[in-house]
């Protein structure tokens, strides 16, 4: 009777393992992002003619490898923002969430096309106008990127890139 009731144990231990979920996270689609991890030197152009803006961020995940938590510092500290980005399998998205020293919380949706990763959202104005706002990452390579912040005042049919950053990995 025991070794009846040691081959079911076994048994049933294997079969619970072959119908065991993928570890969390493992999707291809939730490596997309892995381009941004590390330590990067940015610059980008200054309000003053000829000068540029030193900044600084780091890309890590956290949370069992499952979240990509940004830390982003302008060279004066007059901006030090995170943001949290996540793909979500059920709508095939990734989402993140950033927030800063200035009181600013922004939500965004978006997908890696054509080697661009581009997260969107659409934002009210003080004076309740819509407006479209969208970042974008390009030009990937191992050790340089070109990010964008980019608006767009007619629903997404043209855009306007407002700041510039070119990423260069420490």
């Amino acid at each position: 009777m025991r070794i009846l009731s040691l081959l079911f144990l076994a048994s049933s231990l294997a079969v619970a393992q072959q119908s065991a979920a993928p570890p969390a996270c493992s999707l291809s689609q939730q490596k997309q992002f892995d381009f941004w991890l590390g330590d990067w030197d940015l610059t980008s152009p200054s309000d003053k003619p000829g000068e540029v803006v030193h900044s600084a961020n780091s890309i890590k995940r956290i949370l069992g490898g499952c979240i990509i938590q940004e830390n982003f510092q302008t060279g004066d500290t007059s901006l030090i923002g995170t943001s949290v980005s996540v793909f979500e399998p059920v709508v095939g998205k990734w989402k993140q969430t950033w927030v800063d020293n200035q009181g600013s919380y922004l939500d965004f949706t978006g997908e890696l096309k054509d080697g661009q990763m581009i997260l969107s959202r659409e934002a009210t104005r003080p004076d309740g106008t819509k407006i479209m706002q969208r970042m974008v990452w390009k030009n990937i390579t191992a050790n340089e990127l070109d990010w964008s912040w980019e608006r767009s005042k007619d629903s997404g049919k043209t855009w306007e890139v407002v700041w510039p950053i070119h990423y260069k990995r420490k």
